[in-house]
């Protein structure tokens, strides 16, 4: 599979690789509240956690990464950051992006495509004078939906990680952004267990 977006491919020297492996329960736990679209970017795949979720539910999934992480059926070398034009028929992305260049990542990917699901930790709602750039993406008007956990989620350790496991001590939420929206977001708490009760304001937009 190629991509062909007109982007550079490089390695980026100063990002490094940022890789902390996404639970498959929260995917699992997005994919009960909202209603993705059928084609779906995940470019920041690593070695494939969303991309196994989300591709066991029948969605198709395009899978890059600034590295390989031997994720099945994925293109790597790619710098999303670099990348100008979303592949043929993707709708929107879905990614647990690189924390340091998060504020890039969403920019980037609202250029991109018309949808964007950020796994995020809640504290990214915090901004202030020295975070403009996150403050315009918090209050610019297009994030439509902030779905905080529950529950804590399993802890994301680096990859390769042999230690203990553990809940993790952050707060998680999805964030949803949506280039049609205009105004607040709808803030609405989504639970890790399956089949859990639906929020009673149904996604079409977002």
């Amino acid at each position: 599979m190629a991509l062909a977006t007109g982007g550079k491919r490089h390695a980026h020297k100063v990002r490094g690789a940022d890789l902390y492996e996404t639970p498959p329960e929260a995917v699992r736990a997005l994919l009960e509240h909202v209603a993705l679209p059928r084609c779906i970017w995940e470019p920041a795949c690593g070695p494939g956690a969303i991309v196994r979720v989300l591709r066991a539910s029948g969605f198709t999934v395009f899978a890059s990464d600034l590295n390989d992480w031997a994720c099945p059926d994925s293109l790597a070398r790619v710098d999303f950051l670099m990348e100008r034009r979303a592949p043929v028929h993707i709708q929107a992305i879905v990614t647990n992006p690189p924390y340091m260049v998060a504020n890039a990542f969403i920019y980037n990917a609202l250029e991109l495509v018309p949808r964007v699901y950020m796994l995020l930790p809640l504290q990214y709602m915090e901004g202030g004078e020295k975070d403009w750039r996150r403050d315009s993406l918090i209050d610019g008007g297009h994030l439509a939906r902030v779905l905080p956990f529950r529950e804590r989620l399993p802890m994301m350790h680096r990859h390769g990680w042999v230690g203990k496991h553990a809940s993790s001590s952050r707060c998680y939420a999805w964030f949803v952004w949506d280039r049609a929206h205009r105004g607040p977001a709808v803030i609405e708490r989504i639970s890790l267990k399956k089949g859990s009760e639906r929020p009673a304001l149904n996604e079409k937009a977002a």
